[in-house]
């Protein structure tokens, strides 16, 4: 028979995400965000490849990545507001971690396990900061996405890309809870 941990499933059928722009100071200091890394590394691996890598963004390097959205969206053709929502992304926050995926060569191990493998580091981070007390969230938004802007602000090299910014802080407002998906619309049970 199995061992349960029903505090664990609890957590896991009640986890929720809280807002970004509702996470507050404090944030975690290095030696309390560690552990949360670490939990956030215990991910589906096929091939021990690694394929991801953390970039801790504190809140001067926050800034100085608001700075640069303007001019990035501006180049883009951005609308003012998707300009505002990227700057406000980085400019509003206090501690994030950027997720980055880096996919390694492998004759084995397709390149798509390693996207879901980063993924999964995503939400182990997300995950870990919950359970710990912390608000946090997952974003990614245009910002994300354009090569530009990643390489200038992040340096990643040419195979990398990111996989999402978790966003840490206090919670400073409980959000409402929202609808959940239907289980029993979204499962097949075969049986023969």
């Amino acid at each position: 028979m199995p061992t349960p941990n029903p505090a664990a499933l609890d957590f896991l059928q009640t986890r929720r995400s809280r807002p970004a722009k509702t996470l507050g100071l404090p944030v975690p200091d290095r030696a309390a965000l560690r552990p949360l890394l670490r939990a956030a590394l215990r991910v589906p691996d096929h091939g021990k490849l690694e394929p991801w890598r953390l970039i801790v963004l504190e809140r001067a390097a926050l800034l100085r990545l608001a700075a640069l959205v303007p001019e990035v969206g501006a180049h883009l053709g951005k609308s003012p507001e998707d300009i505002a929502k990227g700057q406000a992304q980085f400019a509003d926050a206090h501690l994030a971690v950027a997720v980055t995926e880096s996919p390694k060569a492998s004759d084995k191990i397709p390149a798509l396990e390693q996207t879901y493998s980063a993924g999964c580091v995503c939400l182990g981070l997300l995950n870990a900061a919950l359970a710990a007390g912390w608000g946090a969230n997952w974003l990614s938004g245009w910002t994300s996405h354009d090569r530009g802007f990643v390489t200038t602000a992040l340096g990643l090299a040419p195979h990398e890309r990111i996989a999402g910014f978790i966003h840490i802080g206090t919670e400073t407002s409980t959000p409402p809870e929202r609808p959940r998906p239907d289980l029993d619309t979204l499962t097949e049970w075969i049986s023969e």
